[in-house]
């Protein structure tokens, strides 16, 4: 069986479940204190940004795996 199109979806389930699993062990817990009534503000904008932080970087990873996909079956 080809790597194509189903290699892609297994990779993007991987990172998907690779996620999910960083931002509920490592983001949950996330918790600032000693700013008042900031802590939660500043605790969710720390989440936020690595959330992002990471979507960006399973974007590229998938965009990186797409361009490689699409190489070798042209070149077959």
């Amino acid at each position: 069986m080809k790597f194509g199109l189903f290699g892609f979806l297994f990779i993007m389930w991987l990172l998907i479940l690779a996620g999910g699993a960083i931002v509920v062990t490592i983001l949950g817990p996330i918790s600032v204190s000693g700013y008042g009534d900031l802590d939660w503000f500043i605790s969710s904008v720390i989440k936020a940004v690595i959330a992002i932080l990471l979507v960006v970087i399973w974007i590229l990873i998938l965009s990186k795996v797409k361009n490689w996909i699409f190489r070798k079956e042209i070149n077959s």
